[in-house]
C-alpha cells in the first residue's frame, strides 16, 4: 500500500509551505505501511524559534487556504523546539534543528520510502537561470 493522492497533494503543499519560509532538510516520508493512522510524514527543520512558529503558521495557513483543511490536533506550541500538525492524512513535524537531531526522527523511519520534493521556488530560479544562459548564447 503506498500514500493516497490526498496525502500525497497535501504532504506537497506544506512541504512547499515550509520551504516558502526557509525551512530547511525537509524530509516526506511515506508510512503507510507502518503506520495505519496515517500515510505521510513531512518532517522540516527551521534556524530557531522564531523561524519554527513562522513555518507551523504558513503550513496551518495555506492548508486551509488551498486545501480548506485544518489539523485534527496541534501539539508542542509551547517551547517551539517541534510542533507537531496532525492533519489525519499527513503528519507535519516541524523541528528547531537541536531537537531535530535529538529525537532523530529521520532515523526511526528511514526504512520507509523517501518521497521526492522539490522546492518549486528553487526549481523556477533554475528554469528562469537556464533561460537567461541560453537567451544569452543565442544571442551572441
Amino acid at each position: 500500500m503506498t500514500a493516497s493522492e490526498t496525502a500525497m497533494t497535501l504532504a506537497f503543499a506544506a512541504a512547499q509551505a515550509a520551504a516558502d519560509k526557509k525551512a530547511f532538510a525537509i524530509n516526506l516520508r511515506d508510512v503507510t505501511e507502518k503506520i495505519a493512522l496515517t500515510d505521510v510524514f513531512v518532517i522540516v527543520s527551521a534556524s530557531n524559534e522564531r523561524q519554527v512558529h513562522a513555518v507551523v503558521d504558513a503550513v496551518e495557513e495555506k492548508l486551509i487556504k488551498e486545501h480548506d483543511t485544518r489539523p485534527l490536533r496541534r501539539e508542542g506550541k509551547g517551547g517551539e523546539q517541534w510542533v507537531l500538525l496532525d492533519y489525519n492524512d499527513i503528519v507535519v513535524h516541524v523541528f528547531h534543528k537541536e531537537a531535530r537531531d535529538y529525537y532523530g526522527l529521520d532515523g526511526l523511519w528511514k526504512d520507509c520510502p523517501e518521497i521526492e520534493f522539490v522546492d518549486e521556488t528553487d526549481a523556477e530560479r533554475a528554469r528562469r537561470a537556464e533561460s537567461v544562459e541560453g537567451d544569452g548564447e543565442g544571442g551572441e
